[in-house]
């Protein structure tokens, strides 16, 4: 896919490397489950793939504009909480992004929802949770 791709040694999503984890899928691959395709999500936001996300994002809830040109979030750590196939065309993703802006530490703990439609995975939504840290 189109993108600021830059190199990246370690995948942001915490796989060993970029090239055998996230790139594949960012390149076009399909993921296989939700919870790769989270993970590719996560990594697109730290390479900023504008493309890649609206791609992978449902077109009943994906939105009108989209433009990480500006957004200043560094994000700095994932983590995979749960992962929950429903059935072969729906599952969940619990994780916690770990984030900073303006140097402030954050967290941001969602529970997403994907579908399986039209031979690929996509992000439906996410319900964000209380923090339990």
């Amino acid at each position: 896919m189109a993108g600021r791709q830059k190199s990246v040694n370690h995948c942001p999503c915490g796989g060993a490397s970029y090239a055998s984890c996230c790139a594949r899928f960012h390149s076009g691959e399909i993921a296989p489950n939700a919870e790769a395709l989270m993970r590719s999500r996560y990594s697109a936001y730290v390479l900023k793939l504008e493309t890649y996300l609206l791609a992978t994002w449902h077109p009943g809830t994906c939105p009108a504009t989209f433009d990480l040109a500006q957004d200043i979030t560094q994000w700095i750590g994932l983590q995979v909480i749960r992962y929950i196939s429903q059935s072969a065309e729906t599952a969940t993703v619990e994780f916690v992004a770990r984030y900073k802006i303006h140097g402030r530490a954050q967290r941001l703990h969602e529970v997403s929802r994907f579908v399986f439609e039209d031979g690929r995975w996509l992000y439906v939504d996410g319900e964000m949770k209380n923090e339990r840290y």
